[in-house]
């Protein structure tokens, strides 16, 4: 049988060595949505030991325009993604270990699994969950690739704990947009963009080519032809609170972290963000296209789908209609951010 990775080694910056780094490496991905589905079948492809594919949420009809790993059948199922995505990857190739779990992504899910891991990417889709990887990751000192897409909108970055500004850094210099694919859309060609280049580095990480890793922080715009490289190094904090001299790891604390809670009787969940969410008047704007609105001095309420969501002055949110915890988290970033 011919050597599947015999045109990977012929590229001089893995060539052979390489190639048996990367089959003794171990990824963990969080998210198997757009991003999460095209870095890992990129990796698998590519040969690496084992995978790690953590994700809570199952497939529906508007994934399959851009998450390339599933079918109409998954759909029709509503498989979890986690799982359709570890059946398909295996077809592709039968001689990487690979480990599904169909769970929320939290500290205390996420901490077990981060035993023998070499890098971590971020496939997430909201920030609660990136915060607590960046706290995790500097934590065990593990090198992990952020990505987020929107619209025709990317960005990438690689953290290195030790070297690089971590995300916790970089959110008090760097505007991180609060859009997502259900407020804003999204098209297929700018998660791509966003995989090849978390891909890459992932590959520069797994074959120890740290020379060639990416400095900055990428941004792009594939549909108005627009791409920035930031230099983020200033951004490092010596204080910070994740990964400065004396870090903390706030992100890993009850208080810092979105309180949620089924309400007794009620089909409804309540969610209770850890920071002072939107005000009222912005959340007024932000969602004016979504549905029916209602609002008094105290509370503003949306009919959204076959949903009530009831957002507070104090910045809690209830979701009328599920007493399903993951299903309401994902309704609130949806629509949130």
């Amino acid at each position: 049988m011919d050597d599947r990775y015999s045109r990977q080694k012929l590229f001089y910056p893995i060539g052979n060595t390489g190639q048996t780094r990367l089959l003794n490496k171990h990824v963990l991905i969080v998210g198997a949505g757009a991003l999460g589905a095209s870095n890992a079948e990129s990796l698998v492809r590519a040969g690496i030991g084992k995978l790690t594919i953590i994700d809570r949420d199952y497939v529906e009809w508007s994934n399959l325009q851009r998450q390339q790993l599933y079918t109409e059948q998954d759909a029709k199922n509503r498989m979890p993604k986690a799982i359709a995505a570890k059946d398909r990857l295996t077809q592709m190739n039968s001689e990487v270990d690979i480990q599904a779990f169909v769970m929320d992504a939290t500290s205390e899910s996420l901490s077990p699994l981060l035993k023998g891991v070499d890098i971590a990417i971020d496939a997430t889709d909201n920030f609660d969950i990136r915060m607590i990887m960046n706290d995790l990751m500097q934590k065990h000192q593990i090198p992990w690739i952020y990505g987020s897409c929107v619209g025709s909108t990317g960005m990438s970055y690689t953290i290195i704990p030790g070297e690089t500004p971590c995300l916790h850094c970089l959110l008090h210099s760097v505007p991180m947009n609060g859009a997502t694919c259900d407020t804003s859309g999204i098209i297929s060609p700018a998660v791509q963009m966003v995989t090849a280049h978390q891909t890459v580095e992932a590959l520069k990480l797994l074959v120890e080519d740290h020379s060639a890793l990416r400095k900055g922080l990428l941004t792009f715009d594939v549909w108005n032809n627009q791409s920035y490289t930031m230099n983020v190094q200033r951004a490092k904090k010596a204080d910070c609170p994740s990964c400065g001299h004396n870090p903390i790891h706030p992100y890993l604390q009850y208080d810092q972290q979105t309180k949620v809670s089924v309400l007794c009787g009620r089909d409804t969940v309540q969610i209770r963000p850890s920071k002072q969410a939107l005000s009222l008047d912005d959340l007024e704007k932000k969602l004016s296209t979504f549905g029916e609105m209602k609002r008094n001095p105290y509370l503003l309420s949306l009919t959204y789908e076959t949903y009530r969501i009831v957002f507070f002055q104090d910045g809690r949110a209830f979701v009328h209609g599920t007493n399903d915890i993951d299903q309401a988290k994902s309704i609130y970033y949806r629509l949130v951010g």
